[in-house]
């Protein structure tokens, strides 16, 4: 009785009804969250045009409405703003919840796993194919394997449960030929008992996409091990997806930029060489400018950096001391104070039982969860986040680098703003982010002005505490490669996959075409697209 209540009240929200396929997936949902092994996780598979994300919408308002306590995940900030919007309630990065800084932190910064101190709670992991296991970012952050920590941090709490939804066509994290949060064996070998579902069919108000047609095509090959053939792309009798000239990119951009903004305009390609050719080329033909960097100016940090945030956070807990002493003298908060001193705190009586309990709870039974506001400062700045300048305070030459003093604004951080120190010779460097040799002569060059300082241990800790040290590493964002678009949705997006010929067919490939184009959600446009991967008729 429980599950089919449980079922019908996803079906309200869902609002239309569902293929036989997304049924399956609500009546697997339903027995998941009703099971009692407290070891239970669940996984949803879903490909393009499938209904995932609506489904998925539909279990999180359905969650809220009966007092289910639900915490929604993503790798990336992007994600999460994308699984925020599309639920509508908050989402945060995987990182600022199972992970916490210790208190010294290395050049790189260090972070143990979090004590998970939820209970009766749902997390929610959108985006999951991005989730790694290999560790090849190191120890910085608990094991180095994110989907170990995630599970670990998950089952740690009492009476919590772990939903993974990811689409498995996507690309896999680097190093790896599948995503290991989407596959049923790896789950088992954490002792979990996996509930599974897969959406395959494309709906029909999906078919009549361009960019859903040809995703589904390119998702097919996928499960093929004999594909001898660069996909054709269908383009006849569809309005959203686009054959573009090279010649005819520049005023394409513009527009785009001028009807959906920046934010919401992407060039996606195969190479950080391409990406940084792209990037000269948007900044001086479309956007008009002709200095290094501007006001306006989108920029994608491409490296992790700890130390801004923590300065924040050091000025906001200033603040709110200096806040709490004029409320404590009265002042101009008297008011306030009086007021939140009358405030009921709701009882402890009322604290809702997990369904798993099988105890579905009237929606009239509202109790606050242990969200926190999505305006939380995030723990560091992610390789891969965004930001725009918004003013350029100074430049400076020093340590035989260039720096500059920005005020920046962060669209996927509920546009935070942050005043930062950044290093303007990644902006337009083929590589990556400082190269070992360039990091190398950095800190030599800091370290000759701490030499006044006797001892080592204090000397190294005053560097790690120098704001040019320290100092963000970025490059333009108007253009960047599919890894770093991954997890995030576009208004316009626009493809360049480069010279491509039959011997570079690959499955890599394929996942990374698929992914490309289902970056995408109003026009997707294809650039200097080769004829022989065209479908003429």
């Amino acid at each position: 009785m429980i599950v089919d209540e449980l079922k019908y009240k996803i079906l309200e929200q869902f609002g239309f009804p569902p293929t036989p396929e997304q049924a399956n997936a609500l009546d697997v949902f339903a027995r998941f969250m009703t099971d009692r092994n407290p070891h239970a996780v669940m996984i949803l598979r879903g490909s393009a045009g499938t209904g995932k994300t609506s489904l998925s919408g539909a279990i999180v308002r359905t969650m809220k409405a009966i007092g289910q306590k639900v915490m929604l995940l993503a790798p990336t900030g992007r994600a999460a703003k994308v699984f925020s919007l599309s639920s509508g309630s908050p989402a945060f990065t995987i990182h600022r919840r199972i992970y916490r800084e210790k208190a010294f932190s290395g050049v790189d910064g260090q972070f143990n796993l979090n004590d998970n101190l939820y209970t009766d709670t749902l997390f929610m992991v959108d985006e999951a194919s991005m989730i790694s296991n290999l560790g090849l970012g190191g120890t910085t952050f608990g094991s180095g394997c994110l989907l170990d920590d995630l599970v670990h941090f998950v089952y740690q709490g009492h009476n919590d449960r772990l939903m993974l939804i990811g689409d498995k066509a996507q690309l896999p994290p680097i190093g790896e030929e599948e995503s290991p949060a989407l596959h049923a064996a790896m789950l088992e070998g954490y002792g979990l008992s996996v509930y599974e579902c897969d959406l395959n069919e494309v709906l029909r108000q999906s078919e009549k996409s361009g960019i859903l047609y040809n995703a589904t095509m390119i998702r097919q090959m996928i499960t093929h091990d004999d594909i001898t053939q660069l996909p054709k792309i269908h383009f006849s009798g569809f309005s959203d997806i686009q054959q573009m000239p090279g010649a005819e990119l520049i005023e394409a951009l513009a527009d785009s930029y001028h009807h959906v903004g920046l934010d919401d305009t992407i060039v996606v390609t195969r190479s950080n060489k391409r990406a940084n050719i792209f990037n000269q080329g948007i900044r001086n033909m479309v956007l008009d400018r002709d200095e290094e960097l501007s006001q306006g100016d989108i920029l994608m940090i491409v490296k992790n950096n700890y130390y801004w945030m923590e300065e924040e956070r050091k000025k906001l807990s200033e603040e709110r001391r200096v806040k709490s002493e004029e409320t404590a003298f009265g002042g101009r908060r008297e008011s306030q104070f009086n007021g939140l001193a009358n405030h009921k705190v709701p009882s402890s009586k009322f604290q809702v039982q997990s369904i798993s309990n099988h105890k579905v709870q009237s929606s009239k039974f509202q109790v606050p969860s242990n969200e926190v506001q999505s305006k939380e400062l995030p723990a560091f700045l992610a390789n891969g986040d965004r930001a725009k300048v918004l003013r350029v305070r100074r430049r400076i030459d020093l340590y035989g680098f260039r720096f500059a003093t920005l005020l920046l604004q962060f669209p996927d951080y509920d546009n935070y703003e942050l005043e930062a120190t950044v290093l303007l010779d990644t902006l337009t460097s083929e590589a990556p982010a400082l190269t070992h040799e360039q990091q190398e002569q950095l800190f030599r060059q800091i370290e000759e002005d701490y030499q006044d300082i006797p001892l080592k241990a204090d000397r190294m800790k005053a560097i790690r505490q120098d704001q040019f040290f320290n100092a963000l590493q970025v490059k333009f964002a108007y253009a960047v490669t599919c890894h770093k678009a991954q997890g995030g949705q576009w208004a316009h997006v626009y493809v360049d996959q480069g010279y491509m010929t039959d011997d570079m067919l690959t499955p890599d490939y394929i996942h990374w075409l698929y992914t490309a184009f289902t970056r995408a959600t109003e026009k997707l446009y294809l650039v200097n697209w080769p004829e022989t991967q065209t479908v003429t008729s």
